[in-house]
């Protein structure tokens, strides 16, 4: 059986709209969908049998909360569900082992102020080894596309851009085959983004781009970033790619050039730290400050 996209649902707007998501990214990708909805965990003795009944009717009525909008929505996508005792966070890592992707709801603010994400989704993200996706409440399928000719959302249309994000000090393999691949379900443009900071010849390495005019290390940048891509252009040449790199820091970089994407693509590095998992500044501001869905895949 083909691995399933996976979406956590707790019953929320959030958590719905994720769902709805999740369903319309296993239509594109021809994959099962799974709903998951992890219920609190009890693991001293003498725990209230009543709260575990509580529980489960809780989970029973998100769950079929979510089925009915993606029966709506999405009537042909084969679905299935399943409850997790939890503690969450470890209970919808173990369970997106078997996933191509797990989706989780994330408590948007604004595109502005960004997302209040939640420690369960935040601890998943920092630690997953598939790749996990933010869906933001109020999020629509019509968001992914582009407006029509009157300016309004519509489903009708083509998709907006897929973003990915990718930095050239380390390319990874991962990270770009799921952006270019999202880009072709959707029959989508992808834009690559790379930002770059001028380095003081102290910080320089073998290797390293150093010249002093900065419009020249611009160029060079984009000629690395060609290089890079070239591969993945030859392999996915039905899908049109668009190349920026830009002066600045790499959080708002991502940001300005995420607004108004159908997707937002990132890595996130699985080397463990002495402090334990951590997302990256890059990551960590994608998925607080970016509007629209968010991608996170992990990468040695």
């Amino acid at each position: 059986m083909l691995p399933p996209v996976m979406a956590g649902v707790d019953g929320s707007a959030e958590s719905l709209a994720a769902a709805e998501w999740a369903a319309r990214e296993a239509a594109r990708r021809d994959r099962p969908l799974r709903l998951v909805h992890v219920w609190s965990w009890h693991p001293h003795e003498g725990a209230d049998a009543s709260a575990t009944t509580v529980q489960r009717y809780l989970a029973r009525r998100a769950l079929r909360q979510a089925e009915d909008r993606i029966r709506r929505t999405c009537p042909g996508v084969k679905l299935d569900e399943e409850q997790i005792e939890g503690p969450a966070t470890g209970a919808l890592l173990h369970a997106a082992e078997q996933a191509e992707l797990l989706v989780l709801g994330s408590r948007g603010l604004s595109g502005f102020t960004g997302f209040l994400i939640g420690s369960v989704a935040l601890g998943v993200v920092a630690r997953a080894v598939r790749p996990v996706v933010l869906v933001r409440a109020g999020e629509e399928a019509s968001d992914e596309h582009l407006p029509d000719a009157d300016g309004s959302l519509s489903t009708r249309t083509g998709y907006r851009d897929v973003v990915l994000g990718i930095d050239l000090d380390d390319p990874c393999d991962d990270v770009i085959e799921f952006a270019f691949e999202a880009a072709r379900l959707r029959g989508a443009r992808l834009h690559v983004v790379h930002a770059w900071q001028e380095r003081s010849p102290l910080g320089l390495g073998p290797g390293d781009i150093g010249l002093v005019n900065g419009r020249e290390q611009a160029d060079e940048w984009l000629g690395f970033l060609t290089a890079v891509l070239k591969v993945w252009r030859d392999k996915y040449s039905e899908v049109e790619v668009a190349e920026t790199v830009t002066e600045g820091r790499p959080q708002s970089v991502l940001v300005r050039a995420s607004t108004g994407a159908s997707l937002l693509v990132v890595g996130r590095r699985m080397t463990e730290r002495p402090t334990g998992p951590r997302t990256g500044a890059v990551t960590h501001a994608a998925i607080h400050h970016v509007g629209c869905p968010v991608a996170v895949v992990p990468h040695e």
